[in-house]
């Protein structure tokens, strides 16, 4: 745990403050492997019960989770910024996003529909039914402690399954404490279950992978992790959603507003201090407007070192804060970037924003469909057939169209290629913890005389 008991944060309800894992309604110490694997056991047992429960009362649930989590935002968001670092602010607004899937997901449950289906054999009906998928392993990172796993846990609970959810081990004590609101919601014990691990996480993963009782692995993480849990998951054939990393392009056009362009950049790029998976990573200014922007915007260590090297120039910032601590680092913006220079390829996840200069359409959607990842993309325009252009054409799973915030539990949320597959949040969102199971009916003939 990264906080022991001697620096406990203050909190209004101090109850809220737990370092154990949450199994089967109880906060436990898990002294072995064995904690793990009874989790997993008394989700399976949770789940004969749990998934015959009704919508509406799951929805109820939900609900009455969202309120509780809202009312104790100060002491969640207190927690965050202790064990994750971010400002108070934008932990109130994490906590807020947080509650926000289930609120949506309570909402869904009751509209988990099937369908009836135009039979093509005569006397035969056709429909179909969804149904829990299961025991869910749910995996999140630390950058967003709260919202990274109501986020998976909203749609499992409303579809009917159970979960064993791996907190981060960098910051587990935001999920601890929404563990404990649960309990005071009436989720019934064993349905969410909660362990917490740092230095065994990849056993933990391993098991989550190939355990038979495990029907589904949602994780958050690196594309190095997330395919060699894709290759564990194989052993048993899982369901699998895997939302991965991204290598964000944003582009400015020449019909642009600069001034919302600029105020995007900021809110995309250094967001959570540039550490989440949607951070623009790349920014392309088209020629004429390249120096304006620029002069706007005035207003991680190795790429800025490797791009300096290639002939990039720091504009602002570039150095580490040491006098802070070694994990601070200056927002930087670098110009002058080309497409051999590190950052144009790989994630950054850290506050440096770096600008390549572009003269066409057909130029920048090339450079940016260049990633092998393809999660969330932006652009600047005011013409609306570039708009629709553009956006049709990035390979990413998500555009923003003048405009640097994307995230929303109406939205789906997702990428395509190396950025993994799957959605989280929005209509589609529940569909990843359901499967559809069609029922054919014989002998419906003409009505008998």
């Amino acid at each position: 745990m990264p906080l022991s008991s001697h620096i406990v944060p203050k909190l209004k309800d101090p109850s809220l403050f737990h370092e154990a894992a949450f199994i089967n309604g109880q906060f436990v110490k898990a002294k072995d492997g064995k904690t793990f694997d009874d989790s997993i056991n008394i989700a399976r047992d949770a789940l004969k019960s749990f998934r015959k429960t009704l919508p509406r009362e799951r929805a109820r649930m939900l609900r009455k989770w969202y309120e509780l989590i809202m009312e104790n935002q100060e002491d969640l968001a207190t927690l965050i910024t202790r064990e994750n670092g971010k400002p108070l602010a934008d932990a109130r607004s994490e906590v807020a996003y947080a509650a926000a899937f289930f609120e949506w997901f309570s909402e869904e449950a009751p509209r988990i529909y099937g369908d009836s289906i135009p039979a093509s054999v005569r006397g035969n009906r056709v429909v179909t039914v969804k149904q829990p998928v299961g025991v869910c392993g749910l995996i999140t990172p630390w950058n967003f402690p709260a919202a990274m796993i109501t986020r998976k846990i909203g749609p499992a609970l409303a579809a009917g399954c159970t979960v064993v959810a791996k907190a981060p081990g960098e910051t587990p004590l935001t999920s601890l404490a929404i563990a404990e609101l649960a309990s005071r919601a009436g989720i019934p014990k064993g349905v969410v279950n909660i362990v917490t691990a740092l230095k065994n996480t990849p056993e933990i993963g391993r098991e989550l992978c190939t355990n038979p009782i495990i029907k589904k692995v949602s994780f958050t993480g690196s594309t190095s992790v997330g395919k060699l849990l894709m290759q564990q998951c194989s052993s048993t054939l899982k369901k699998l959603s895997l939302e991965l990393g991204g290598n964000a392009p944003f582009i400015v056009f020449d019909d642009a507003d600069l001034d919302k362009a600029v105020a995007g950049a900021i809110i995309s790029k250094f967001r959570s201090s540039g550490q989440t998976c949607v951070c623009t990573n790349r920014i392309y200014v088209q020629d004429a407007v390249y120096s304006e922007f620029q002069r706007e915007s005035f207003k991680f260590q190795t790429h800025v070192e490797d791009a300096l090297k290639k002939g990039a120039t720091v504009l602002t910032g570039g150095k580490g804060l040491g006098h802070l601590g070694p994990n601070f680092y200056e927002p930087t913006v670098i110009t002058n970037m080309t497409s051999d220079m590190r950052i144009h390829r790989e994630e950054t996840f850290g506050p440096v924003a770096a600008l390549f200069r572009f003269k066409s359409e057909k130029e920048v959607v090339n450079l940016a469909n260049e990633a092998e990842v393809g999660l969330a993309g932006y652009f600047f325009s005011s013409d609306i057939a570039r708009i629709w252009r553009v956006a049709e054409a990035l390979e990413v799973g998500m555009v923003g169209v003048n405009t640097g915030l994307i995230s929303d539990a109406a939205s789906p949320f997702g990428g395509v290629k190396e950025s993994g597959f799957g959605r989280e949040g929005s209509k589609y969102g529940i569909d990843e913890y359901t499967i559809i199971k069609s029922i054919t009916f014989g002998g419906v003939d003409d009505l008998q005389e």
